[in-house]
């Protein structure tokens, strides 16, 4: 099968396709003919979808995306811009989760939506490893506290000592303040050697936490438990990502235990205008 298919019944000979294909790889010579692809332009498709989703009339297909997989927006279900700018600016990191497991159904539409995520070059290298129950979440918060108390002695930051030595008082004290005892972790990994594997899965966990926060739950970003999975052995050894991977990010989710009523100040933006 051709990657690229025109199904000259329906094509307008409106040049989209070609316009918006990111590798140029998409011809057109006049109005008069029916685009067409590059010599050796297979070589060049990231299978962005592009071509697809732009036409008006559904006369592009792709053979790694047949049309019926290719629905069509729902412009009656997107929201307006005040809608989207509440959602965004009501979220809210959180501590505090109630002890009650979500759903799998939940977390697959969670990851369902997060694998739409844009990627450079549409490499689409996003995996995840979750963590679920009490147990696990201590064991992998516990492996932090151990990092930390490895790292207090040859920290020269004294600021970073004295957060250090807080955490690991707290833990002691029966509170975890590395995970949260969240009920779940999702971890995002990615092969080390990709353009921009630490922005793909950045950008991948901000999907998800803000589809999370539109569904009822909660998330945090584990910077701590970040910073050890890529550092301490023992954390590395249990989480067993693939060779070559690196884990790029973690959140914590949950149900919150408490609700957030107002919008909490911030910085005025620091912009330069050139």
């Amino acid at each position: 099968m051709s990657l690229f298919i025109v199904d000259q019944k329906k094509c307008k000979r409106d040049g989209i396709c070609a316009a918006v294909c990111p590798g140029q790889i998409i011809l057109q010579s006049d109005k008069k003919a029916f685009p067409s692809l590059l010599e050796h332009g297979e070589e060049f498709c990231i299978n962005c979808g592009h071509c697809v989703a732009a036409c008006p009339h559904g006369a592009i297909t792709l053979a790694a995306m047949p049309l019926p997989d290719c629905p069509p927006i729902e412009k009656d279900l997107l929201p307006e811009a005040g809608t989207v700018k509440q959602l965004l600016l009501s979220r809210r990191s959180i501590r505090r989760y109630k002890n009650r497991p979500v759903p799998r159904k939940l977390l697959e539409e969670l990851l369902d939506t997060a694998r739409y995520a844009p990627t450079g070059s549409n490499k689409q290298q996003i995996h995840w490893t979750i963590f679920s129950g009490p147990d696990d979440i201590r064991k992998l918060a516990q492996m932090v506290i151990d990092f930390m108390n490895r790292m207090i002695p040859v920290i020269t930051d004294d600021a970073v000592v004295k957060r250090f030595r807080r955490i690991v008082s707290a833990w002691d004290n029966g509170r975890d303040r590395i995970l949260r005892d969240a009920p779940h972790l999702f971890v995002a990994h990615s092969p080390s050697d990709l353009s921009f594997p630490a922005a793909d899965c950045a950008i991948a966990l901000t999907y998800l936490e803000i589809y999370a926060h539109a569904r009822g739950l909660g998330t945090c970003w584990a910077g701590y438990f970040t910073a050890a999975a890529g550092l301490h052995e023992p954390l590395i050894k249990t989480l067993a990502l693939p060779a070559g991977h690196r884990c790029f990010g973690a959140v914590m989710l949950g149900y919150p235990q408490y609700s957030y009523h107002r919008i909490p100040g911030r910085n005025e933006p620091q912009v330069t205008w050139r």
